[in-house]
């Protein structure tokens, strides 16, 4: 039997390379070559122990943003064969539970995730269920493909806003990776007045060019002083939460997007809440979002690849997770690169 290399976190906060056996896929899997794996927020909290979408259990692969080829299929696997070029998106549904049964899939209480609940994109070869196995057009570059995961979660979170109308102003907090891509979406989908906040002049100044915004606000030297319909949150901490709140006009929407600690709290004004009339709505993973996606990193629509600031090696991922090897910005992972 074949060889491959994994990354595999044994334990909380460890990680080792391993040797393993290149998984043979069910009748109803697709086997992926690993091109490139994206590193995010929720690969940190799995390290540490936290949860994502769902818990992780060691020994595991992480990776859930990834692309790749076909190396392999099942027996009844009919719509991939050997050669083509995919991507993957993590979330699969039970199809049984009540939510499932509901329409909701997001709230899905038996979701199994590929690099969560089971092994990911981190190491030369994984599986997954033909259900969630996209194919990508041979103009997208397989980079590019890596952050189809990151994007659909963002598509799904503006599905589920209402009524959005070009005359709206929209305020996003933070200016990390999924808020570049929030701005972008924002416009797509109908809005063209936008402001996001951040911490660091260089960045915000960068991104108000790279991106059109229409003010930067750096929070460490003055507050939010505008009121916004839209305000998508993208950092997760208390603080910012209280911030995205606060910053509405009567009737906006408030998105929280960034992900808090289990367990965390943040203060808000009831009565504000019910005067405003104000809609505040979380946003989980990404269900039925991946067409979309596709078609939008395809025909160049949002853009990625300028801001995938780091492309490492799997022997480097851990380093990152921990902490311990300091990087700004956008991770991802050449596994086994630009497959042919």
């Amino acid at each position: 039997m074949s060889k491959m290399k994994a990354l595999v976190m044994t334990a909380k906060q460890h990680m080792e390379i391993e040797d393993r056996d290149v998984p043979t896929p069910k009748d109803d899997e697709v086997l992926v070559e690993t091109a490139y794996a994206g590193i995010c927020g929720t690969d940190h909290a799995l390290y540490n122990g936290l949860p994502g979408s769902a818990d992780a259990t060691p020994p595991i692969v992480l990776g859930h943003e990834n692309s790749g080829v076909v190396s392999a299929v099942g027996k009844n696997v009919k719509d991939f064969k050997k050669g083509d070029r995919v991507v993957v998106d993590p979330n699969i549904y039970c199809d049984k539970c009540f939510y499932c049964h509901t329409g909701r899939y997001e709230l899905c209480e038996n979701l199994s995730a590929v690099g969560v609940t089971r092994d990911g994109g981190l190491e030369d070869y994984f599986t997954a269920p033909e259900k969630v196995v996209y194919h990508i057009p041979d103009e997208l570059s397989l980079q590019t493909a890596c952050s189809m995961e990151p994007l659909s979660c963002a598509v799904h979170t503006m599905k589920i806003t209402e009524n959005i109308t070009p005359y709206q102003h929209a305020l996003i907090i933070g200016d990390g990776y999924m808020a570049k891509l929030f701005a972008q979406l924002l416009r797509i989908y109908g809005i063209q007045n936008i402001d996001m906040t951040g911490r660091h002049d260089d960045n915000l100044a960068w991104e108000k060019k790279e991106l059109n915004l229409n003010k930067v606000i750096n929070t460490t030297k003055e507050k939010i002083t505008d009121k916004y319909d839209m305000v998508i949150e993208c950092v997760g901490k208390p603080e910012t939460q209280e911030q995205a709140v606060e910053a509405t006009n009567p009737g906006a929407q408030v998105m929280m997007f960034g992900v808090g600690a289990p367990g965390q709290t943040f203060n808000m004004n009831t009565y504000e809440i019910f005067k405003k009339q104000l809609t505040i709505k979380g946003s989980m993973i990404n269900p039925h979002s991946f067409e979309d996606s596709i078609a939008l990193l395809s025909d160049g629509s949002v853009k990625v690849k300028p801001f995938q600031n780091n492309i490492l090696t799997l022997e480097q991922v851990p380093g990152v997770l921990a902490g311990t090897d300091k990087v700004q910005g956008k991770s991802i992972v050449k596994v086994n690169g630009d497959l042919k």
